[in-house]
């Protein structure tokens, strides 16, 4: 990982921890990241055994983090009986890392409508096609029923799928990680005081 040449500081990060997020986020784009929306999901059981996975978060402000998936998948049916997540952004060229932890919710269904309207065409049919999670024949399987769906609509608007849709981490915590050579790696844990408002802490490495 690369050391950027500058430590983080508690004088140099933003109080609000989502700007502090939204200007690493534009950084790692500019610097050419490779999907830099790309994060870790980890949910657990109710029984507390968990499960991590990437995901893409299509969005993100003082609402939370938004990511789609499968509403009959396993990180659904996870999320359903332990409605808590954490996340964690890697941006390795940068040696930056940010996790972020929360209550998940439902999106609205006005906003996976939007969502999927936005997808390219082969997406959304992959989405309509595939019983995500579940044990399926074979790939060709799920090819034929692909070309099923795309001899059945041919040009015509797509439904919308019953079963797939949005989730939204509202974050009650978060972690900067600055890498640095000399391994005393910079922390900075930002949580909900006991008054309201967020309290930034450094954190040994």
């Amino acid at each position: 990982m690369a050391d950027c040449g500058k430590h983080l500081s508690l004088r140099d990060v933003d109080a609000d921890p989502l700007r502090q997020f939204a200007e690493w986020f534009k950084q790692a784009r500019e610097a050419g990241v490779r999907a830099p929306e790309a994060a870790a999901l980890a949910t657990a059981t109710a029984g507390g055994t968990p499960s991590v996975r990437m995901v893409l978060v299509k969005a993100f402000d003082e609402r939370g983090f938004v990511f789609f998936t499968n509403y009959e998948g396993r990180k659904a049916a996870e999320i359903a009986a332990n409605p808590r997540a954490a996340l964690l952004f890697y941006w390795d060229s940068l040696g930056r890392q940010v996790r972020i932890e929360g209550m998940v919710e439902r999106v609205s269904p006005a906003e996976t409508a939007a969502y999927v309207r936005s997808r390219p065409r082969r997406s959304q049919l992959s989405a309509l096609a595939s019983p995500q999670s579940a044990v399926i024949e074979s790939r060709s399987a799920l090819e034929r029923r692909v070309t099923e769906l795309e001899r059945r609509y041919g040009e015509a608007e797509l439904p919308l799928p019953s079963d797939w849709g949005g989730f939204r981490v509202a974050a009650e915590g978060y972690e900067f990680w600055q890498q640095r050579d000399d391994r005393l790696h910079d922390r900075l844990r930002y949580r909900v005081g006991d008054g309201g408002g967020w309290v930034i802490e450094r954190l040994a490495p």
